[in-house]
């Protein structure tokens, strides 16, 4: 799967401008809503109870929040950069500033450990992280985010 099946363009967001990381998770709910046709509400208890369980903060300014909804049928991914780095109680401590949301079906055990570990290898580039944190504008994300060769590897 490829990082352009998770991704559409609409589900990047280049400034995202929130304080905490109960607003971006809020941010991100609401976004995912839109696109999937769900409540806000459902995609967000959904990503707090996942984030419960351990915080979704892989370090190094990075988050991959997560979570398994039974009423889609198939994986989303959104993107999100924020205007300003929040403490989204990463392992390493260190303020997030990138986030990666990803919601799977019930039903999706491996695709979605798949899918995590792709978008957990494509984030790990140091370089990359640098190219999306400059970019000036959602398309320019979604262009780098799909075309990217890592995002092949899954």
């Amino acid at each position: 799967m490829e990082i352009a099946e998770l991704v559409s363009p609409e589900g990047v967001i280049a400034d995202l401008n929130v304080g905490s990381k109960k607003q971006a998770l809020q941010g991100l709910a609401h976004r995912a809503a839109e696109i999937i046709g769900l409540h806000e509400h459902a995609i967000f208890d959904t990503l707090l109870e996942r984030e419960r369980l351990g915080t979704t903060g892989v370090g190094v300014g990075i988050a991959i929040p997560h979570g398994k909804l039974p009423q889609i049928d198939r994986l989303y991914g959104l993107f999100a950069r924020l205007d300003h780095p929040i403490d989204f109680e990463a392992i390493d401590d260190q303020p997030v500033d990138l986030i990666f949301l990803l919601l799977a079906p019930e039903s999706a055990g491996a695709d979605h450990l798949k899918a995590l570990s792709q978008v957990s290898r494509l984030l790990r580039d140091r370089s990359f992280c640098e190219k999306l944190r400059g970019c000036d504008s959602a398309e320019a994300i979604y262009a780098l985010l799909t075309n990217n060769s890592s995002s092949r590897a899954a």
